[in-house]
């Protein structure tokens, strides 16, 4: 298992990105895909690769509210 600083981005269709909710935790876990699965509250979205090598899960519930998860591997 990998060891991982999670960046969460709680996102309502209200506020937007003005009034992000962010909460940083540390994880180990095989992938971040599978940690999302067994810990989002809502589905995946999408999953892609950022500029600096971390991975992005997005989770939404089709509705304007989504949850971001940044993973960068410590």
């Amino acid at each position: 298992m990998k060891e991982y600083e999670i960046l969460v981005e709680r996102i309502n269709p209200c506020g937007g990105d003005a009034h992000v909710q962010k909460d940083f935790i540390d994880a180990e876990c095989e992938s971040p895909e599978a940690y999302v699965k067994e810990n989002a509250p809502y589905p995946v979205m999408d999953s892609l690769r950022t500029p600096e090598g971390d991975t992005l899960v997005i989770t939404g519930d089709g509705k304007g509210s989504m949850v971001r998860y940044t993973f960068t591997e410590v």
